[in-house]
């Protein structure tokens, strides 16, 4: 069983931030990756259509003998994650915004939290906020419209910028020293936002520490693979073949992507 593949699937392309960071940690573990671009962004959607987007995502993996799954998009966890867990028999990794260390390490007492509305609204993150953010202002503002550039590859253009521009006025006006980014799509806006923010401002995401929370559920259960051969990494997108291939540049000698209508 431990040389079945990791499953991780997301509404589009952000969630290969994770995947990098999993693959970074973990060479020799084998994974399958959906990207449910079609459907992009989940933030807009109800929570009963991620419920549905998530289940159909996790049966396509769990039919191709996935034996661990990572919900590798904020939404998607917040909203789904522990239907999943009750439901299917295989450990689940979900993504949460990083206040913790955000709110443990903040000077001035401001963070600011970057993310989707669904991501925004879900209980889950009311309660995260909830138990970290005590004696914290958590200055939460809403990403529209970049899931949706990021997707069609425009990640430094200046319709992108100035959305950035934006957003960040708000929370820096706050007098914010951290930026959770909330959604695995945003990692790849970390160039432009570096531009955009004054140096005192840390931006934290929570791919590290996913990683991290992988390999240690692997462990647990006994299924880490041990094989001495790198893995090998099939890639699916029901959108456009292309964009997705160009965030997986970087590993192109590795990955296999091909369009899957699902």
């Amino acid at each position: 069983m431990s040389k079945l593949p990791i499953g991780v699937f997301d509404s589009g392309i952000g969630g290969t931030s994770i995947w990098k960071e999993i693959q970074a940690l973990l060479p020799k573990e084998n994974s399958i990756y959906l990207a449910d671009s079609k459907n992009a962004p989940y933030g807009e959607k109800s929570s009963e259509e991620i419920l549905g987007l998530s289940i159909k995502n996790t049966e396509y993996l769990l039919n191709h003998n996935c034996k661990l799954i990572v919900v590798a998009c904020n939404t998607a966890t917040t909203n789904a994650i522990d239907y999943l867990r009750k439901t299917y028999k295989v450990p689940f990794i979900g993504i949460e915004p990083a206040i913790k260390p955000a709110a443990l390490n903040s000077r001035s007492k401001s963070v600011g939290v970057l993310a989707t509305k669904g991501t925004l609204t879900s209980s889950l993150f009311h309660s995260t906020s909830l138990n970290h953010g005590e004696g914290i202002e958590i200055v939460e503002q809403q990403g529209k419209g970049l899931v949706e550039l990021i997707e069609s590859g425009e990640v430094g253009n200046e319709k992108t910028r100035q959305l950035l521009q934006e957003y960040l006025r708000p929370m820096l006006d706050k007098g914010i020293d951290y930026l959770v980014l909330g959604c695995t799509h945003y990692p790849y806006l970390i160039p432009l936002l570096k531009e955009l923010l004054p140096e005192s401002v840390k931006i934290i995401d929570s791919g590290e520490a996913v990683a991290r929370q992988t390999k240690s559920i692997l462990e647990q259960h006994g299924i880490l693979n041990l094989s001495k051969v790198n893995g090998k990494h099939q890639f699916y997108t029901n959108s456009n073949v292309s964009v997705l291939k160009r965030f997986l540049d970087d590993h192109r000698n590795s990955v296999k992507v091909a369009y899957l209508d699902f």
